[in-house]
């Protein structure tokens, strides 16, 4: 399988680990999240990775009618891959997180491959004011709670999506999460291209140190020879180095307000168009050319954004 030649960025714009008081920027209702998503596709990212959150309160939100009315928008004016998460928040079951995939049918969805612990707890030594009473108890509840993803988990999320055609972001946090992918890989139960999106410096996860990305790429290369795409995440001040060595080494990006609410040291990034754009910057500065939506489909062996169900 031929490698893209291209960077697919992937932008993911609003997520579920930051709140509404972290950043005054940070997309919340769906105007707000189609926009962002938009802005990001016009600046140059092929892909563009979905969560959706309460118009009030900013919380997470995983019902199909938090996401309809922002994905409609979107296709309608991008023609962006649209990636629908099955994440959703460590605070929703599997059954709830799943259920927008299942239902709207996209091009990507993501898939988290391990239960670990996902520590956002330290956010709190900075943030010292809320707007909304749920914000500090969901950040607290990060430091005795944890990221439920079993194996039970991962195969009910991949065969009630197995006839809807769509492809996964495979999302690792750890060596072990690779070598899950392979277990049902060999079962035939997920089928290659893989687009594995490797995720540094989450506390619990993998570290942002250099040998930590060299370490992940090494085993994914191991693991799955020819038959995948990598692409790399870094979280908060990691993002943009982390994304200048997947670019160096080959490999793909993803920025956004879900993975970092900063432009630079100590600058709070004003849209996701922005974080695009920075990273834009370090690809092109490396001779680099950046995919198009329909070159990371053919990269990607995407069905097309005619077959989605919205």
């Amino acid at each position: 399988m031929a490698k893209s030649k291209k960077v697919i960025i992937t932008c993911a714009v609003t997520g579920s680990i930051h709140t509404p008081s972290m950043s005054p920027h940070l997309p919340i209702t769906a105007e707000e999240i189609a926009d962002a998503a938009i802005g990001a596709a016009e600046a140059g990212a092929a892909v563009v990775h979905l969560h959706a959150r309460d118009p009030k309160t900013g919380k997470p939100d995983q019902s199909t009618d938090a996401f309809a009315p922002f994905l409609k928008v979107i296709k309608q004016r991008s023609g962006c891959v649209i990636n629908i998460t099955t994440g959703g928040a460590m605070t929703m079951t599997v059954e709830e997180r799943v259920r927008p995939a299942a239902i709207f049918k996209p091009e990507v969805a993501s898939l988290n491959m391990g239960t670990m612990n996902f520590g956002l707890y330290p956010m709190l030594a900075r943030q010292k004011e809320f707007k909304f009473d749920w914000e500090r108890p969901y950040i607290e509840g990060t430091r005795a709670g944890f990221f439920k993803n079993t194996f039970a988990d991962i195969e009910y999320i991949l065969t009630t999506c197995a006839e809807n055609g769509t492809r996964f972001e495979v999302e690792c946090y750890d060596i072990g999460h690779l070598y899950t992918l392979r277990h049902f890989a060999d079962r035939g139960i997920v089928k290659p291209p893989f687009f594995i999106q490797s995720v540094f410096g989450i506390l619990g996860g993998i570290g942002p140190h250099p040998e930590d990305v060299a370490h992940m790429k090494r085993t994914a290369d191991r693991l799955f020879g020819d038959e995948y795409h990598w692409s790399v995440l870094g979280a908060g001040r990691n993002q943009l180095p982390i994304a200048a060595m997947s670019a160096a080494m080959g490999g793909n990006v993803r920025v956004g307000m879900e993975d970092s609410l900063w432009a630079g040291r100590g600058k709070l990034a004003k849209s996701n168009a922005e974080q695009v754009r920075l990273v834009r910057q370090i690809i092109e500065g490396l001779g680099l050319e950046i995919a198009s939506p329909d070159e990371a489909r053919v990269a990607l062996q995407l069905k097309g954004g005619d077959k989605v169900a919205f």
